[in-house]
Order: C-alpha cells, then structure tokens, then sequence
C-alpha cells in the first residue's frame, strides 16, 4: 500500500524503504546481542566464574521463553501505542539487559537480566517487524521483509564477533557497556527519525483500535487458531526446526573452540551469518516463483546433513563448510513463515496468526539451549546433542510437506 502521490515501492525513493533500513538495524541488534550474543555470553560466563553449563543455557532459555509468551500480544499492543514508542521500549530494556550482565556476578543477576532482554524481544521481534512492513509493502513484500529480517544474519557478522573482540581487548565489563551505548546511539534517533505508518494506513489502525478492544476478540480468534490443522502445518515445523537451530547456536562456540580455538570459532560464527545473509537474499530475489513449504524442507535438510558433519569431524575446512551450509538456510526459518501464511490465511488474519506461530515456535526454540546443555552433560561431548538436532531438522521437513486444506475466515479468526 502506497501513500497518495508517492513513488510506488519499486522506487528507491519510495519511504517504505526507510522503514526496512530501521527495521534491519533493529533486527542487527536484537539478534546479535539477544541471540548470536548468548553464545558469547555463555562462554564468558563459564570461563569468569565456572558456573555450570546448564545454569547458563538455562537462562537463555528464560530470555526466549518469556520473550516469545509475551510476543502473542504484540501486535494488539503496537495497535495501541505505535511501532515506534513499540521499538524504543524494546530499545530500552535491551540496553538495561546489557548493562545488567555488565555487573553480573552471581546467577540471580544473570537471570533478572536476561528476563529484562526478553521484554526486548517482545518489543524489536520478527513479529512486530513483519506487521511493520507488511503495511507498507504489498507488491515487493517478499523482497522487503527478507532485507528487513537480513539484519537478524547481519548480527552474526558484526555483533559476536565485535563483541568477542571486545571482550578480549577491554574486559567484558567495559565491552557491554560500550556495546549498549553504541546500540542506543544508534537505533534511538534511527527509529524516532524513519519509523512511522503510512498516511493511509492510520484511519484503519485508529478505527481498528476503537472498535476492536485485543482483550475482546484475540483470544477467541487464537483458540480457534490452536485447534486448526492448518496453523499446526505451519507453526509445528518451525517450532521443531527452531528448537534445534537455536540450541546449536547459542552452544556453537562452545561446539567449535575445541576444534577451533576462539578466534576460528568466532570466524566459523561470521561464516554462518554471511551465508545466512546471502540465503535470505536469494530467497527474497526468488520468493515469488517459490514453494514455500518445499524450500522449507530442503532447507531443513541441508541443516540436518551439516550438523552430522559437525558431529563427526575435527577438520578446520569441514567444519568451516557445515557451517556455511547450515547457515545459508538459517536465516529462512523466520523469513518462510510470513510467506506461508500470506499465502495460505485471509490477510485480516495475518497478525494474530504470525504472532501465534510466532510463540509457538519461540516457546520450542527456547528448550533449545538447555535441551542441547542437558545432553551435553549427559554424555560429556557434542556429538550426542548435534546427532539430535539434526533428527529433528528432518522430522520437521516431513512435517511441513504436509499440506492442510484452505482454511475459512471463520476458523482463521478473521
């Protein structure tokens, strides 16, 4: 949808292009510090104070967890208050994450923290993203949403390994404060300056926030959602691909350092978020022509064999290629739902779907890290916990190819 007398979205001067440049800075730190960087975190924690790796990951899993519960309502709450005063709450309270874990030294710190950087989560999402661009973009919302998404990769690039950077240059303490500042120096003016709706999209909000109160009518719509076959055929995959996909990158440099040493493991990390990136802009390029649901399950199939490789090798060039692998389809994972679903629901049901699946996915991928932890200790290797993921990658390739019948706007919710 296109402001009257504005250039259509083919036009780099058409505004919505703005937009999907905050929104990438956004997504660049959310996930660097609130994904790629637990793996960082992780490591510094158990080197500074030895605590046990399923403490840590545990945490983790707090952070995704809570952050993904609360994500259900976040385009009721956007409808409220606006995408940006949205964004610069998540803003806030993943810069008081950081400062937090800054001046952590016991392991109730370490959990208030990482609960405060769910509440980022919740605020700078895929979901809160994806309702953004979708309201600006009709024609070229494929292209949109994967550039906007490519800042989550582009946080593999820059933030971990900048910040393993820092860490070793400065201390860890001064590396998260000076990372927090630098995020809120730049997403603050970014997203106060480039982030707004459309002209023509503010009646509809507006007069959608009167007349349809979230605490009346969502939760309806949802429940009939959770007792469909058709949303199940869309969030069960995700939900199963995301749980092995997470767990084995919060725990990748822990996975890789033996191998590897830091700085290698550190590369290995870049490596995979390069090829994120690119995987994501190939998909963009090609979303159009594309079946979803069977790009979905090669990707998870590509994953599977990398992780194996993982599994059994020590070789520096093995290990580099199964990361590249599994990267180039990482990033897709949180850009195919949106794709399924615009195709496959009523448009009216587009939010309230994508948030759903969204949580669904999130509350799975959250076991991640402390699925993957707890079997790590139990048989005292990788090996065991990568064998795993790369059985669940597959079971969620068969999940996916099952397709559901059209579904009705009565039992979408819409």
């Amino acid at each position: 949808m296109t402001e009257p007398a504005s250039p259509d979205e083919s036009s780099f001067r058409y505004p919505g292009w703005r937009v999907v440049f905050a929104c990438f800075l956004v997504e660049l730190f959310i996930f660097g510090f609130g994904l790629y960087g637990l793996a960082v975190f992780l490591a510094e924690f158990k080197r500074l104070y030895d605590w046990p790796t399923i403490l840590i990951s545990t945490a983790s899993t707090l952070s995704l967890l809570l952050g993904n519960l609360l994500v259900v309502y976040a385009s009721d709450v956007m409808k409220r208050v606006g995408p940006r005063r949205m964004l610069l709450a998540g803003i806030a309270a993943l810069a008081a994450a950081l400062v937090l874990l800054a001046f952590t030294t016991t392991p109730w710190q370490l959990y208030v923290a990482y609960t405060l950087m769910s509440f980022g989560w919740t605020g700078m999402g895929t979901v809160v993203v994806a309702n953004i661009i979708g309201v600006w973009f009709e024609r070229r919302h494929g292209l949109a949403l994967s550039l906007a998404y490519n800042g989550a990769t582009c946080g593999g690039i820059v933030v971990a390994p900048t910040l393993l950077l820092l860490v070793g240059t400065l201390g860890f303490r001064p590396a998260l404060l000076l990372a927090a500042a630098t995020m809120a120096a730049i997403l603050i003016p970014t997203v106060i300056a480039l982030v707004h709706l459309p002209r023509s999209a503010q009646p509809a909000v507006q007069q959608d926030a009167a007349r349809q109160p979230a605490a009346d009518n969502a939760p309806a719509s949802r429940w009939m959602l959770l007792r469909s076959h058709a949303f199940w055929t869309v969030s069960a995959p995700f939900a199963v691909a995301l749980l092995a996909q997470v767990g084995f990158v919060v725990h990748q440099i822990a996975i890789l350092e033996p191998s590897l040493g830091r700085p290698l493991a550190g590369a290995a990390v870049a490596v995979s978020a390069v090829m994120a990136v690119t995987g994501r802009l190939c998909l963009g390029l090609l979303a159009d022509w594309l079946d979803p649901r069977l790009t979905t399950a090669g990707s998870v199939a590509s994953q599977a064999a990398a992780l194996i490789a993982i599994a059994q090798s020590d070789n520096a060039a093995v290990l580099f290629g199964a990361c590249a692998v599994f990267g180039f389809s990482a990033g897709n994972l949180i850009t195919l739902p949106p794709l399924i679903i615009r195709r496959e629901f009523p448009p009216a049901a587009f939010g309230t779907v994508l948030g759903l699946a969204t949580a669904v996915g999130g509350v799975a991928a959250a076991s991640g890290p402390s699925l993957v932890g707890l079997v790590r200790s139990a048989s005292q290797n990788y090996s065991a916990p990568l064998l795993l993921c790369a059985v669940l990658m597959l079971l969620a390739g068969v999940i996916v190819l099952m397709r559901p019948q059209p579904m009705s706007q009565e039992a979408a919710g819409a």
